[in-house]
């Protein structure tokens, strides 16, 4: 019990030293580790367009020369094509790619 105290305090001790964005990367690290149920909702024109779900995580891409983040993120999901949360038969796993500039999106984890 002493050492999970004393791995938690430690733990805790390097985040409070640590920047925001380095805290955020480290979450993320966990959260990629962990797993998550994510969904992706796509809109035009204030109308939901296509939804994704099963998603462990959408990830920004880099160029592969100079590193440099570049404006869209990619991952992969199941195409939600009823729109009911729920992994059907027919829906198949897929890679996605969507723009932070002009693409109205949300996501989220599933609700069920």
């Amino acid at each position: 019990m002493k050492k999970v105290t004393f791995i938690l305090l430690f733990a805790s001790a390097l985040m409070i030293g640590c920047t925001q964005e380095s805290q955020n990367s480290i979450s993320r690290s966990f959260q990629n580790w962990t797993g998550t149920n994510g969904v992706l909702d796509i809109y035009s024109g204030g109308k939901l367009v296509m939804r994704f779900i099963k998603i462990d995580k959408v990830s920004t891409a880099y160029g592969t020369s100079d590193s440099e983040p570049r404006p869209y993120r990619y991952g992969y999901g199941y195409v939600d094509a009823n729109f009911n949360y729920e992994k059907d038969q027919a829906e198949k796993k897929v890679y996605f790619e969507f723009s932070d500039y002009s693409t109205n999106y949300i996501f989220y984890e599933n609700p069920k």
